[in-house]
């Protein structure tokens, strides 16, 4: 089984990289379906800073920022406890 989305993926791809981080139930590769979702948000916000883009995918992309965040944080708790 391979652990790792295409390591190609184009930024644009955020939503499909967010879904597989927030629906992982592989605990051992939680951790890296974040970060791939994270740099591929982080990515999508700096080309809509220099094109345009819609006031509903910023906010789309702040709230997944958000998200991925708050999720990492609880995982990492829960590996802590």
């Amino acid at each position: 089984m391979e652990t790792s989305l295409n390591p190609c993926a184009k930024p644009t791809d955020w939503k499909t990289l967010y879904r597989a981080a927030i629906l992982e139930a592989n605990a051992s590769i939680i951790r890296q379906r974040v970060t791939e979702a994270e740099k591929a948000v982080l990515a999508r916000q700096r080309e809509l800073f220099y094109a345009n883009g819609t006031v509903e995918e910023k906010e789309a992309l702040e709230d997944a920022l958000y998200a991925l965040r708050a999720f990492r944080t609880a995982y990492q708790h829960t590996e802590a406890a």
